[in-house]
C-alpha cells in the first residue's frame, strides 16, 4: 500500500509552501487508495508550541485535507507526536551503539564554530572533522564522570557513494566524504531531525516522502541511518521552492503567506487547493476541481523542476471560480450572516445572486451593502467634477425618464442619451457614480434592481442639490 506523510514542526503557522507539500502528499496517497499520515515533529522543545500544533491541525482540516492516521485520530503507528516516541529512539540508539556506529561528542558550540570558520577560510566545505571519534574509552569515561553531557554522532563511512532516484529531480549521488559525522542525539537527550525523521518514516512504513528541496542534502544522511539499522527507506521527492515575483524565496517582504492569514483575508479553501495543486505540478484540466478529481489526475511525472512562482493574480483567478461555485446559502455564510440582519429574504437573495459575480472577498460584500442600502453617498472631488460636466438638467431628465419607465434604468438611460447626445461611457459612467458612488461594479440593470426606484430618485435628487 502507498503510504505518504506530512510531518510539520509546530514552530509557527502553516505556510503555503508546507501546505502545498501536505496537499501533494495527500493527493498522491488518495490517487492510489493509500494512506496519508500526519505526524507532528515536536522534538525541538525550545521552538515547538502546543498552540502551533493545534493551529496546524485546524488549518489542514479547513484546507480540506484528510488523513487516515494522525495525532488526533490515532492509528497503527501511534503515537504520532515525536515527543512521545522517545523510548523508540532509545532502542535504535542502543543498536547503533552496539554496532559501534555512533560515538559521544563533547565539542562545545564555540569549538564547532571555530572549526567551521577555519574550514571556510581554507576554502573547504564545513563539516565535522571527527575530533571526538578518536577518544578512547578511558577518556570518554573521565569526561562523563566530570559531568560533561555529550551529543552523539553517527560515524559516516568513508569513500562511499550514496545514490537514489528522486521522484522530482531524478538520479542523485552524494559522497559520504562530503557529509561529516552528524549529530543524531543532542546533549539534552532529544533526537535530532536526521534521526527521528528517518526512524519514524521507516517504522511507520512510509513508502513515499514528498518534501521541499531544502531537505535534499538530508536524504543521504537518513539513508545511511536506515541502512545501518536494516530499515526500509521510502522513495523521496524534493519539490522546488516557491518564490515570489522577484524570483526570491517567499518571505515576509512578499506579504504574509501563512494559511491562517490567507484564510482570514477571505480566500476559500477550494481556491487555494486548486492553485497550490498547480504550483509546481501540471494539470491538463484547467477547471476548478474537487479533491477527488485533483487526486485522480495527480501525476508525479508532471512535477516541475524549476522554482514555482507564487502569483496572487492566479490565486485570485481560482478564488473567482470558487466563489462562483458556492450555493447562495454557502455564499451567505461565507460573507457573514450578521450582515443581513436588517434585510428581507428577497433583498438578500437578490443581493447575493448579483454580488456572486462581482466580489472576491467577504469585505467587498460589506462595502456593497453600504453602497446599495445607505441613504446618502460620499463623492470624491473628481467624481463631483465629472457629475458637474453632465449638469443639473441631465439628472432632472433622468429622474423624469425613470418615472416614465417605472424604474427601468436601461430604458431611461437610453432616452436620456438620445436627448443629450451621449452614449457609452460618457452616458453610463456618471449615472453609475450618481447611483453608487463607485466607478465599477455590477451592471446598471442589477444596480437598479437592488436600489429600487424610490432610492434611485432620492440619490439623483441629492446629486442635484450638490451641483447647485
Amino acid at each position: 500500500m502507498i503510504r505518504t506523510r506530512f510531518a510539520p514542526s509546530p514552530t509557527g503557522f502553516l505556510h503555503c509552501g508546507n501546505a502545498r507539500t501536505a496537499l501533494f502528499s495527500a493527493l498522491y496517497a488518495k490517487k492510489y487508495q493509500g494512506h496519508f499520515v500526519l505526524r507532528i515533529e515536536d522534538t525541538d522543545h525550545a521552538r515547538s508550541a502546543e498552540d502551533y500544533a493545534d493551529s496546524l491541525l485546524h488549518d489542514l482540516k479547513w484546507f480540506g485535507i484528510a488523513w487516515q492516521e494522525g495525532p488526533d485520530i490515532g492509528g497503527p503507528g501511534a503515537p504520532y507526536r515525536q515527543s512521545s516516541r522517545h523510548d523508540l529512539y532509545i532502542n535504535y540508539y542502543k543498536i547503533l551503539e552496539e554496532k559501534n556506529l555512533i560515538y559521544p561528542c563533547f565539542c562545545t558550540d564555540s569549538e564547532l564554530a571555530l572549526q567551521r570558520k577555519l574550514q571556510l577560510s581554507r576554502g573547504e566545505a564545513p563539516r565535522y572533522p571527527g575530533t571526538c571519534r578518536k577518544l578512547d574509552t578511558a577518556e570518554i569515561t573521565r569526561r562523563l564522570n566530570n559531568g560533561m553531557k555529550p551529543a552523539w554522532r553517527f560515524h559516516v563511512p568513508p569513500n562511499e557513494e550514496i545514490n537514489f532516484i528522486d521522484m522530482v529531480k531524478g538520479p542523485q549521488s552524494f559522497s559520504s566524504n562530503d557529509l561529516g559525522d552528524f549529530i543524531i542525539r543532542r546533549a539534552d537527550g532529544s533526537a535530532s531531525f536526521f534521526f527521528c525523521n528517518a526512524i519514524d518514516d521507516a517504522v511507520m512504513q512510509i513508502t513515499h516522502v514528498l518534501r521541499g528541496e531544502d531537505h535534499l542534502t538530508n536524504t543521504p544522511r537518513q539513508l545511511l541511518i536506515m541502512r545501518a539499522l536494516d530499515l526500509i527507506a521510502p522513495s523521496y521527492g524534493h519539490l522546488p521552492l516557491i518564490v515570489g515575483e522577484d524570483g526570491a524565496p517567499l518571505s515576509k517582504r512578499h506579504g504574509s503567506f501563512s494559511l491562517k492569514d490567507i484564510r482570514e483575508k477571505g480566500y476559500l479553501p477550494h481556491a487555494i487547493m486548486n492553485y497550490l495543486a498547480r504550483l509546481g505540478h501540471t494539470y491538463e484540466n484547467n477547471q476548478l476541481m474537487n479533491v477527488v478529481d485533483l487526486a485522480q489526475e495527480f501525476n508525479s511525472e508532471k512535477f516541475g523542476r524549476a522554482p514555482a512562482h507564487f502569483d496572487v493574480h492566479q490565486l485570485n483567478h481560482w478564488q473567482k471560480l470558487a466563489v462562483l461555485k458556492l450555493t447562495l446559502p454557502e455564499l451567505k455564510a461565507w460573507i457573514g450572516e450578521k450582515l443581513f440582519n436588517t434585510y428581507t429574504n428577497e433583498q438578500i437573495e437578490l443581493f447575493l445572486s448579483i454580488m456572486q459575480h462581482n466580489i472576491l472577498f467577504p469585505n467587498e460584500a460589506t462595502e456593497w451593502t453600504q453602497v446599495f442600502w445607505n441613504d446618502t453617498l460620499p463623492f470624491s472631488n473628481e467624481q463631483l467634477s465629472l457629475l458637474r460636466e453632465c449638469g443639473v438638467d441631465f439628472f432632472n431628465t433622468l429622474i423624469q425618464k425613470l418615472d416614465n419607465q417605472k424604474g427601468d434604468l436601461k430604458l431611461a438611460c437610453t432616452e436620456v442619451g438620445k436627448e443629450f447626445n451621449l452614449s457609452g461611457k460618457k452616458l453610463f459612467h456618471p449615472v453609475r457614480i450618481a447611483l453608487t458612488g463607485r466607478e465599477d461594479g455590477p451592471e446598471l440593470a442589477h444596480i437598479a434592481q437592488l436600489i429600487g426606484l424610490d432610492r434611485m430618485k432620492k440619490r439623483l435628487e441629492q446629486v442635484i442639490v450638490q451641483l447647485k
